[in-house]
């Protein structure tokens, strides 16, 4: 019986795979990282007026963790196909590389 944990069984290691995949897949992630600090700042003035009192609201706290749930949704709507960054990004990245290699 094999161990459900033992990763580079059950994976094929990133050295395996093709060089253009694993570059294709850093772009993407790369991208995504991108888009996700986009959303975040986008987002960050809707709840920066926001007026939350007492008794489940304010205080230093709620200000330290909001920064951290506008960071979670902005992470979760590029999950969700996001609002398109990415993947111009990704499509940028890949014409560069294309001109990089044809010079």
């Amino acid at each position: 019986m094999s161990d459900p944990f033992a990763g580079p069984a059950t994976l094929p290691p990133l050295a395996t795979a093709a060089p253009a995949a694993v570059a294709t897949a850093r772009m993407r992630e790369t991208a995504e990282a991108f888009e996700a600090s986009f959303l975040s700042q986008m987002l960050k003035p809707m709840f920066e007026g926001l007026s939350t009192e007492a008794p489940f609201g304010g205080g230093e706290a709620e200000g330290t963790w909001r920064g951290f749930l506008v960071e979670a949704m902005a992470k979760q709507a590029v999950r969700g196909g996001g609002i398109g960054l990415a993947d111009q990004v990704v499509a940028e990245m890949l014409r560069m590389q294309e001109q990089e290699q044809g010079q």
